[in-house]
């Protein structure tokens, strides 16, 4: 055995070499974060609203072939479904609304109760995947792994249908939504914990708030609830990751704030891929807790009072 000096002269040194290389450890691939992966997930969300001659250039750059790309008229819903065979893998982008303002008159606050999921859903956003369910489960193989990417209305729409695909046992590999609104309650978010979900946000942008959020409302088992991680965009090589109760405190915010012009311009797809391409560069996560300021304040103020924070804890676990 080592004498004592010796030991401690022999481990401290590893110590604190083993100290010094998870320092240097970029934090992205510490919390599993990667933005070259949620990058190319934005451009799939993008290229949906783009010609279709766009969307088969972009799905051969990344070594898919286009299987299927419709809009239903019913519900004017615009959908890609690309394939991989070499990874096996399929991706399925839904298409949003290209109208801030029509997004927020189409957040109905209305749940229903949906069979296939044993949820409660929000009912257009639920009607929209069903119409997506029925044109794409046929075309998708059973052993191929499933990403799904989506922004705004689009993003909300690819996590329904993630969710009765998930029902159906098929292999979800990932959802990526940006911009995304809330589409079930408290208990539907529980019920997809298992599911990998990145909710990727601006710090202004005001459609992921909605249907607001008030810390008054607790009472209420229909209470909107975001499921999944999000990860906030901040300026430069900054970002924040938040769940749960922090994420839902994030939101209150929303109904104390005027809102302003910064809130619908930074709704659309070409500031969320600004700010992804320099977290490509270099990514640093900043630990904000509860005292995040949705409105853009990046130096955390004004932390919510903390009995909030313990009443949405207590509802999330309960």
């Amino acid at each position: 055995m080592l004498k004592p000096r010796l030991a401690q002269a022999f481990y401290l040194p590893v110590l604190l070499l083993l100290l010094l290389v998870s320092i240097s450890l970029p934090t992205a691939a510490a919390d599993g974060i990667n933005f070259a992966e949620i990058k190319k997930q934005a451009l799939f969300a993008r290229v949906v609203y783009r010609s279709e001659e766009d969307i088969r250039a972009l799905a051969e750059s990344y070594g898919y072939q286009l299987s299927l790309y419709q809009t239903i008229p019913d519900s004017q819903i615009t959908f890609l479904l690309a394939t991989s065979d070499s990874t096996r893998t399929h991706l399925i982008s839904v298409r949003g609304t290209s109208n801030v303002e029509n997004a927020m008159v189409d957040i109905a606050l209305k749940l229903i109760a949906d069979e296939k999921t044993g949820v409660r859903l929000h009912q257009g956003f639920a009607y929209a995947a069903k119409q997506v369910y029925a044109q794409i489960r046929p075309l998708l193989r059973r052993d191929y792994k499933i990403q799904f990417t989506g922004h705004s209305l689009g993003g909300a729409v690819a996590l329904i249908l993630a969710m009765y695909l998930d029902a159906d046992r098929l292999d979800i590999k990932q959802i990526t939504t940006f911009g995304q609104p809330k589409v079930t309650n408290l208990a539907g978010a529980n019920s997809i914990e298992h599911l990998n979900i990145l909710r990727v946000v601006t710090p202004t942008d005001l459609v992921p708030l909605l249907p607001p959020f008030d810390p008054l409302d607790l009472s209420n088992l229909d209470i909107y609830w975001h499921a999944g991680k999000e990860v906030i965009l901040m300026e430069g090589d900054r970002y924040a990751v938040l769940e749960a109760a922090d994420s839902m405190l994030r939101a209150a915010q929303f109904i104390l704030q005027p809102l302003t012009e910064e809130n619908l311009k930074n709704h659309y797809m070409a500031p969320y891929l600004d700010l992804i391409e320099l977290k490509t560069r270099s990514a640093r996560r900043v630990i904000t807790g509860n005292s995040f300021n949705r409105f853009g304040n990046n130096q955390g103020v004004a932390a919510r009072p903390t009995r909030d924070r313990r009443r949405l804890e207590q509802r999330g676990t309960s």
